[in-house]
């Protein structure tokens, strides 16, 4: 295993800075302080968003190839170093290694997609003579920087949502101020200190840890153009009613949900489902959190299921055998098991698991579960999902739809209709069909409706938020 340092600085105009090492992060594991990070006051976000705007015409002014070039040296330090970055996962947020590794790949997928698009920043000739009175006149617009972009990442994936910002600002041209999750920072200092390698224009990048009381300034500050958060729903929301005039996009929460037809093939949707509502622990905005399975496979499905999830290896996410690592943290854990305890009081019934252990919950099925109780409603966050019968499509989809939530949704079917009814009719940012909500590639547009959010991620998508059009129209004599 690779060892990591015991203290980090933060980087403020593309420089590390050690004013202090007040952030501790604890291995989610153990809970001891594995090392400490340096911590960014207001005045440091303040500096950090003034380099940004000096930073605005020289990365303008950078040539595609040079910023392709910045983001290919990220993609080979990258893949030198996925050891170190994925055991720095491993032990900053608690996810089962394989996971971690597999994470490490994406944010290397990311940057690597990143530098291809850099040089596909297209505009478009418009004919503009329309009518009589346009005669003669010739438009053409094209995509420019948006300008100095503010950057806020969540814990669960450390690494690859925050490459989701920080490669499309690069790849269009666009100084950034970045602020990690406070418990899980490593990943984004490793990343900033790989960007420090390159020719960046001073004041490009500012990677500041900081805890959220002290942070106004990421989303309130009226230099920066562009705000980018990925969190849960309250926190997104709240963020965006403050940011003034600035664009926002919000990549939120969700209680994803899965549909297996009496189709389906169940070994492979038992096999997916295991996978989308138990991988690092459920704490994914995709996870699977409720599965609707048709009457008349239900009993064969559930049984299943719950077999194959009474299997799974909980403990040290250290240990390549481990499939569920702790929770973020104890509260949480805690969290989570009140409201297992919710649904029960309220007439659910535990298939499995259940139990907790500090900041270890097990994977837990439940079946019955009342709609009004929060383990339905709301995000989870953990290793739990529900299970409810169906008995025809349309009521399969109304069930997916009657959530507050739109991120993704999955299904498993074999018939081509039913997944065009899904596609059309289900109120969500993206259909899966015959894989699980959970199922990403890092180039595809991704986002979600209602309470999951504004906006769409996957390069080229976050690279046409970042940019703003400029229109050109010639007259012609």
């Amino acid at each position: 295993m690779a060892r990591l340092k015991d203290v980090y600085p933060l980087y403020l105009a593309n420089r590390p800075q050690q004013p202090n090492a007040d952030l501790a992060v604890t291995d989610k594991y153990t809970g001891e302080v594995a090392f400490r990070v340096a911590q960014a006051d207001a005045a440091t976000i303040d500096a950090g968003i003034a380099a940004a705007v000096t930073a605005v015409e020289p990365m303008a002014r950078m040539a595609s190839y040079e910023r392709q070039a910045v983001l290919q040296h990220c993609v080979t330090r990258f893949t030198e170093r996925a050891d170190e970055l994925a055991y720095a996962l491993c032990v900053e947020a608690g996810k089962p290694i394989r996971d971690s590794e597999g994470e490490v790949g994406r944010l290397i997928d990311t940057f690597r997609i990143a530098a291809e698009e850099s040089t596909r920043l297209y505009g478009e000739v418009q004919p503009l003579d329309i009518s009589a009175r346009a005669k003669g006149y010739q438009g053409i617009w094209k995509r420019v920087p948006i300008g100095p972009c503010s950057f806020i990442s969540p814990f669960n994936f450390p690494l690859n949502l925050a490459a989701h910002k920080v490669a499309p600002a690069i790849a269009v041209g666009c100084p950034f101020v970045l602020k990690p999750a406070s418990r899980t920072p490593l990943g984004a200092l490793i990343i900033g200190e790989v960007l420090a390698e390159t020719d960046l224009p001073e004041g490009a990048f500012s990677i500041l840890p900081a805890h959220r009381e002290g942070a106004d300034l990421f989303t309130t500050d009226d230099r920066l153009k562009l705000l980018s958060f990925t969190g849960s729903p309250a926190v997104g929301w709240d963020l965006k009613a403050r940011a003034g005039k600035k664009k926002v996009v919000l990549e939120l929460g969700g209680n994803a949900a899965v549909i297996v037809d009496r189709d389906a093939d169940l070994a492979d949707a038992v096999d997916r489902t295991l996978f989308g509502a138990f991988y690092q622990s459920g704490q994914s905005c995709i996870g699977v959190q409720r599965i609707v399975v048709h009457s008349a496979v239900y009993a064969d499905f559930r049984d299943r299921l719950v077999a194959a999830t009474k299997k799974l290896v909980a403990g040290d996410p250290k240990d390549r055998a481990t499939f569920v690592g702790p929770m973020i943290d104890e509260k949480e854990a805690a969290r989570v098991a009140d409201w297992i305890a919710e649904a029960r009081a309220g007439g659910a019934t535990l298939l499995c698991g259940g139990a907790r252990k500090g900041t270890l919950l097990q994977a837990t099925l439940l079946e019955n579960v009342p709609k009004d109780c929060a383990l339905y409603r709301e995000e989870a966050f953990g290793p739990v999902a529900c299970l409810e019968p169906f008995d025809s499509w349309g009521e399969a989809l109304d069930i997916v739809n009657a959530s507050r939530f739109g991120l993704q949704a999955g299904l498993f079917t074999r018939d081509l209709f039913q997944a065009l009814d899904a596609w059309d009719q289900l109120d969500v940012g993206g259909v899966i069909v015959n894989d699980i909500p959970s199922y990403r590639v890092d180039s595809m547009p991704y986002g979600g409706v209602k309470d999951s959010g504004l906006g769409r991620e996957g390069i080229r998508f976050a690279m046409e938020d970042m940019t703003e059009i400029r229109n050109l129209v010639i007259r012609r004599r």
